[in-house]
């Protein structure tokens, strides 16, 4: 009976894990979409709740890092479940990195509120929007297939990213026409580009996440692929 109610204790532990792991990345979801919409919106009280509400974020990580800690020394995981606890450390790092990329554009939105407006609007800003539609999407994907330890949802993120590159690099060409053209559009432009690069690799780290998915099921690391010598993978099995 005691290693009955163990097992539960430990199983529910696992499933607050999860749960906890799946709210910091809500956080970080409304995080990013808010502050993409404060620098579309030229807004910079939006600009500043997201500063704000990073610091639950930071919490969260915390909390999590020694939830995954205390779990891994006072239980005694199966494998599969040790893959699940170390993939956790990871995904919240990932988490934390992609809430500060938040706060990063949110400080462009910062700036652009403060800068003059032109009669224009630039162009990119509406590809600027979908850029943070879709990196929303690799993440709510990555996040999903962490849950559901759906190799094939995870593999579709590591596909998608290359989509979410190639609209980065013609945001970053069209910015460049348009300061190129005229002078005055170099700061706002500017700021753009810097927040479209943060979106980008917002991406990179829902890349990260589906990376360690397939790591948690299969128990293959397919990071660095180009950095392996033959017979590395065949090794990890």
């Amino acid at each position: 009976m005691p290693t009955t109610h163990t097992d539960k204790a430990y199983e529910r532990e696992l499933t607050e894990l999860r749960d906890r792991l799946l709210e910091m990345g809500g956080l970080v979801e409304t995080a990013i979409a808010s502050s993409v919409r404060a620098v579309i919106e030229r807004d910079a009280e939006l600009a500043e709740r997201v500063k704000i509400g990073d610091r639950e974020i930071n919490r969260m990580e915390v909390d999590i890092d020694g939830a995954c800690r205390r779990i891994l020394a006072l239980r005694q995981p199966a494998a599969s479940d040790l893959r699940f606890i170390t993939t956790a450390l990871k995904i919240v790092t990932d988490l934390e990195r992609m809430g500060d990329l938040a706060v990063n554009v949110a400080e462009r939105a910062t700036e652009m509120a403060h800068t003059p407006a032109q009669p224009a609007t630039l162009s990119p800003m509406h590809d600027l929007a979908n850029l943070a539609d879709l990196s929303e999407a690799q993440l709510k994907r990555a996040l999903d297939a962490f849950v559901t330890r759906d190799v094939d949802k995870a593999e579709q993120v590591l596909h998608g990213d290359e989509l979410l590159d190639a609209l980065y690099l013609k945001i970053f060409n069209a910015l460049l026409a348009i300061m190129m053209e005229d002078s005055r559009n170099i700061r706002r432009a500017t700021s753009l580009m810097f927040a479209a690069k943060h979106l980008e690799r917002f991406g990179d780290h829902a890349t990260n996440l589906a990376e360690m998915v397939v790591y948690m099921v299969r128990g293959t690391d397919i990071r660095h692929p180009r950095s392996r010598t033959p017979g590395d993978a065949d090794a990890e099995h």
